[in-house]
């Protein structure tokens, strides 16, 4: 099961739908619900002032109060944020606080807060609980969120069980719009983004193994330990998204022994805010199906080995042997490709200098810390402009650049756009240089096509929005990629080479969509598993 999911407490906290922080009586009767699980006392001190957002808080927290009595409200003193509360067990040593409103996705992460603090074990591996506990050393961790960003849960919720788990740890999550401050002093430019010890520790969304991995010395050994005891697999399966998942349970229900290696359970769908062309789910969010996934493989005997990132693989005797970036080895008598894509970057001067120092993917999670500035977003198909679109209520002015004669995205959205008043549109227009000073973008220089001309704007974020790539680049040489890098599959999902089977979005199948992805993984998984009947079928004798 995904980490820090609404499921990790029984059930989908994600049906909370909070808007505003006084929470209405359907919220309240269902929350006080979850409430009953409190079995120790949990303690709210709040920091306030007479500020609107303190207020907000305040009504929230009351209202919290009230639906457990098991839960305390108190008023503090003298803390380093206003408005902010912490959450702490008499007996307790619990370090976990949250400064400002966690409101939108992070309420679920305010629920998951209360609950573990008031004692409900947590849904996780107990290897992991016992390695969270086993931690020695003083770890003071700093997450600074955003609300509209559906990637920061999975570390604030990660983070505060660490907290309730080993008293040496403490964790902070911040509204980074609450504290624009602070935020600029640290020249924070994308969420979520973490400080350990005060020093930058990481960017982007994180589970608790990976949090583990960075700070846990021998963590890395120890896995990669235990995947070199592996027993060879009958399937084994490179990615959890839509695909992989698919392929693991068609594979599992098979009988067959089968594995899942993914550098992280959900893939680009964790990505994703609101899908609603899932055949049968009229809405849903990406985190959400994501842990659907998970908990659906889970069902099945199948030997998840999530963080793992593939590096090689190779032809053996009996099969296939897979290398991972740990130096773990596991084999194979088949193996299903589902190793999806990510962002497409521009390739230019000064892109890689300045990730998360202005360049950014996600305008749904790092947009709210452009409030008030100058962006630019590149790219005009759907996605390009759904981002100028919705950066353009946050900030003061977008520019949207596309290669193109033209804009290639939906009519509606083209519509939709050009009655923005803070929006100027470039076409015929080519990003040649992403401009900054050191520590962050000031700017970028683009090529008019139309006349040659060099030209230079002055912005401070750049939202790159031109398609994805697929993950295959260590598979050169290994199966037949197309020149555009897919894994070429024939109709049944076979590569070129044979045992070897591929699904979703890393292959040659037309329109990358979780439905068809799902999709790929079934049929990939049901060919794997005819292959393996039929190379395990005894030899007709010679009349």
């Amino acid at each position: 099961m995904k980490k820090g999911s609404p499921a990790a407490v029984g059930e989908p906290l994600d049906r909370f739908s909070v808007r505003t922080a006084m929470l209405d009586a359907n919220l309240k009767t269902q929350l006080k619900a979850y409430l009953e699980r409190v079995t120790r006392p949990v303690e709210i001190t709040a920091f306030a002032d007479d500020g609107a957002k303190s207020q907000e808080m305040l009504g929230l927290l009351a209202d919290i109060d009230a639906l457990s009595d098991k839960i305390t409200l108190v008023r503090g003193e003298d803390a380093a944020r206003v408005p902010s509360f912490a959450l702490s067990s008499p007996g307790e040593e619990i370090s976990l606080t949250f400064a400002g409103l966690p409101m939108g996705h992070e309420f679920t992460s305010l629920v998951l807060a209360l609950l573990q603090v008031g004692g409900h074990p947590p849904k996780l591996e107990q290897a992991l609980l016992d390695q969270i506990r086993g931690l020695e050393g003083s770890f003071k961790f700093e997450t600074y969120f955003s609300l509209s960003c559906q990637n920061c849960p999975d570390v604030v919720q990660a983070l505060n069980l660490m907290a309730v788990l080993n008293p040496g740890i403490e964790h902070v999550a911040i509204d980074g719009a609450l504290f624009q401050p602070e935020v600029e002093a640290r020249e924070i430019m994308s969420v979520p983004t973490v400080f350990l010890n005060g020093q930058p520790f990481a960017s982007g969304r994180m589970s608790a193994e990976e949090i583990l991995a960075k700070i846990d010395t021998g963590a890395a050994n120890r896995a990669a330990d235990a995947i070199n005891a592996q027993a060879p697999f009958e399937v084994l399966i490179v990615g959890g998204g839509p695909a992989g998942a698919a392929a693991a349970v068609y594979a599992a229900r098979k009988g067959i022994r089968t594995g899942v290696v993914a550098e992280r359970f959900g893939g680009q769908v964790l990505d994703t805010m609101a899908i609603e062309n899932f055949i049968s789910v009229r809405h849903t969010e990406g985190p959400k199906l994501a842990g659907a996934l998970e908990a659906h493989v889970r069902d099945y005997e199948v030997e998840i080995m999530n963080a793992q990132a593939a590096t090689r693989l190779e032809t053996v005797a009996g099969g296939f042997q897979l290398t991972l970036a740990s130096g773990a080895q596991l084999e194979a008598a088949s193996v299903i490709l589902s190793t999806g894509a990510r962002w497409r970057k521009m390739g230019v001067p000064g892109e890689e200098t300045y990730l998360n120092k202005g360049v950014a993917f996600c305008p749904h999670c790092d947009g709210p810390l452009f409030k008030g500035k100058a962006i630019a977003v590149i790219g005009g198909g759907n996605s390009g402009v759904e981002a100028a679109i919705d950066l353009a209520g946050l900030v003061a002015h977008v520019t949207l650049i596309e290669y193109d004669q033209q804009l290639r995205a939906d009519d509606v959205l083209q519509r939709k756009l050009r009655s923005l008043k803070n929006v100027t549109i470039l076409t015929s227009a080519k990003t040649t240089e992403v401009k900054g000073d050191g520590r962050r973008v000031t700017g970028l220089v683009y090529e008019d096509r139309a006349s040659g001309e060099s030209r230079e704007l002055g912005l401070e974020g750049i939202f790159v929005q031109i398609g994805l790539v697929p993950n295959t680049d260590w598979l050169k040489g290994t199966v037949d990629l197309s020149p555009r890098g897919e894994i070429i599959v024939d109709a049944h999902g076979a590569t070129s080479l044979r045992g070897v089977f591929a699904a979703g979005d890393c292959t040659t199948t037309p329109y990358k969509q979780i439905v068809i992805a799902a999709g790929d993984g079934a049929k990939a998984s049901l060919a794997a598993f005819d292959h393996l009947i039929r190379a395990s079928a005894p030899e007709e004798k010679a009349a």
